[in-house]
């Protein structure tokens, strides 16, 4: 039987999650196959079937999919998908020079020839094809692109879906930020993204209520009527109002999608939240990182969007040190539910207790929970939400 997209998007028995296999401070050191064989066991025994990655201009996306394959003819029940992501950037992107956000790379037809090649050579184990990953929206001020980009390039690969160029039950995507899919500021309400909306197979959107505790905070402060709770109660009051406000951010692109006619899945390709912080989500600023927080996020998004049929990318399986490489303590590496040693973080310490990672490790280190297991350890590092008399709202 073949399993396509429609089967396994918005279906719980498979459980999606973003990954990066990458362990050292830069990625020019490339995980090898057998490192991320290793890694595609921990997160096969984790119940994750579908994995996200994000550009196919480096080895590491063909090499996933080569692992997967390698441990599939292994053991014939071994199952894994792959959302592949094609990298697009604007003219200009990441030099010296000025982006030029009405133009876009030269190198995005290359990429776009890699992943419809990629998709073709493993049709049973690339399901979803997504075009960009957070190229629309306004705050990539480095490489962002306009959505007619994303939209000839959408166009690109359904045309190749007809012409039996690529699997016609192949998924093609864009995977954006929630304000670039018409749920958020007016200003992304354009022809060429209703177009966009119209074109893809589904929408993926991300959220990020983590970041918000920074830039939008009004959902996050402790209202005054919560004052007199312990501070548990505050915390995890705080978490349920983080949880409102990713759905709410769903919900508004789900109404823009309605308001054009068209009936589609949403999926969320993104969301996530950080275990360490030394910036504006740490002790000084938000207060809304650590392992505790992120477990209560990690439960809370699984239980919404298990339940109502979404299918939800989390991010992420591994902490991954190069994307902030010159701080150490920088949330964009500690976003990974193990970290980049292996260590399961507080979100799945009940699976080190059940025991599925008997057996599996990552660089020859057994899987073990962070803090040696030790819950009041951790919580001597939680941090209350500031009050809103406490919280500077910024404008």
């Amino acid at each position: 039987m073949n399993i396509t997209a429609e089967d396994i998007l918005g279906n719980p028995e498979y459980r999606a999650i973003s990954y990066g296999g990458y362990r050292e401070v830069s990625r020019e050191t490339q995980p090898t196959v057998a490192e991320l064989k290793e890694d595609m066991k921990i997160l096969h025994a984790m119940g994750i079937r579908i994995l996200r990655t994000y550009n196919v201009q480096l080895p590491h996306a063909s090499n996933v999919v080569k692992a997967i394959k390698e441990l599939k003819e292994a053991d014939p029940d071994f199952e894994m998908y792959v959302m592949l992501g094609a990298w697009i950037d604007c003219k200009n992107a990441w030099t010296d020079q000025e982006p030029d956000h009405e133009v876009e790379s030269e190198q995005n037809a290359g990429e776009i020839e890699r992943a419809a090649n990629l998709a073709r050579e493993y049709p049973d184990i690339i399901k979803i094809l997504a075009v960009g990953n957070e190229a629309m929206v306004k705050w990539a001020a480095s490489y962002y692109v306009q959505p007619w980009v994303i939209l000839k390039w959408v166009n690109h690969l359904q045309e190749m879906k007809k012409k039996g160029e690529l699997p016609e039950d192949l998924w093609i995507t864009c995977s954006d930020d929630f304000a670039s899919w018409g749920g958020g500021d007016p200003e992304y309400h354009t022809e060429d993204l209703n177009a966009l909306i119209k074109a893809v197979d589904y929408v993926s959107m991300h959220t990020y209520p983590y970041h918000n505790t920074h830039y939008n905070p009004e959902f996050w402060g402790v209202p005054e009527e919560e004052e007199g709770l312990s501070d548990l109660e505050k915390i995890d009051n705080a978490m349920e109002r983080a949880l409102a406000f990713a759905q709410g951010q769903f919900q508004a692109v789900s109404d823009y999608v309605s308001s054009l006619g068209v009936d589609k899945p949403i999926h969320i390709g993104e969301t996530g939240w950080a275990s360490v912080s030394d910036g504006h989500y740490g002790p000084k600023g938000s207060r809304a990182t650590d392992e505790y927080k992120q477990g209560r996020y990690h439960e809370l998004m699984r239980e919404w969007t298990e339940a109502e049929g979404i299918s939800c990318f989390y991010f992420e399986a591994f902490s991954e040190k190069w994307k902030d490489p010159h701080n150490k303590k920088g949330s964009e590496n500690h976003f990974g539910l193990l970290t980049v040693d292996g260590k399961a973080k507080y979100p799945l310490w009940d699976l080190v207790d059940q025991g599925i990672f008997k057996g599996l490790g990552r660089n020859n280190k057994p899987i073990t929970k962070t803090y040696k297991g030790n819950k009041d350890s951790l919580m001597l590092e939680v941090q209350v939400p500031p009050t809103r008399r406490e919280q500077t709202i910024p404008h």
